[in-house]
């Protein structure tokens, strides 16, 4: 084979690896600036407490809870305390609707909940 085809098969493979970590990497930028805009980094950062909990931490405790999407999807809505007052110290999270759109809010919940 010569340099010219093992080149550009390299560079074939190298890209077909590399692409789902490129979408990826898009799609966390995507969620991390739709939460910015929705006010939610005011409050919650992905590796750490801020006044919430790091959104990290919320995958973790939440993987494999068949019910977590909805009720998280509930919690940004409404609003609430009580499920992380050791890490708040009781401080209430606002309620995100309607000034965040349902679909919106059911994006970064999902986001939330693929970072376990």
């Amino acid at each position: 084979m010569n340099t010219l085809k093992r080149t550009y098969l390299g560079l074939m493979t190298a890209g077909i690896l590399i692409a789902p970590l490129l979408v990826s990497t898009q799609a966390a930028a995507d969620e991390l600036a739709l939460a910015k805009k929705s006010g939610c980094m005011a409050c919650h950062s992905v590796e750490k407490k801020i006044v919430g909990p790091a959104w990290r931490d919320v995958g973790k405790h939440y993987q494999g809870d068949a019910g977590a999407r909805d009720a998280l999807i509930v919690k940004v809505k409404t609003g609430g305390k009580g499920n992380w007052t050791k890490v708040t110290g009781g401080v209430p999270m606002p309620p995100y609707s309607p000034r965040v759109s349902d679909a919106d809010i059911a994006k970064l919940v999902d986001f939330i909940l693929s970072l376990n």
